[in-house]
């Protein structure tokens, strides 16, 4: 049987000392300047290096008409 020592809290912490978190960056999204994560589609206008990736509106429009179905059969 292994004698297991117990570590000190000097020891501990050295040990974790790179699990601290880090702030997630954000650049401005160049076509509608709102902040967005680097290397990533823009949520607000659907853009990424300038070509058009996402229908936003059209998901913004998907989910009203979802919302007020839901609504409809919460009445029945």
């Amino acid at each position: 049987m292994v004698i297991r020592m117990r570590h000190t809290r000097a020891h501990t912490a050295n040990r974790r000392s790179h699990h601290a978190l880090e702030t997630t960056s954000l650049n401005l999204c160049k076509e509608c300047g709102s902040p967005k994560t680097p290397h990533s589609v823009c949520q607000v206008c659907g853009k990424y290096k300038g070509k058009q990736i996402l229908d936003v509106h059209s998901k913004i429009i998907k989910k009203e008409n979802k919302a007020k179905e839901k609504a409809k059969q919460a009445k029945k």
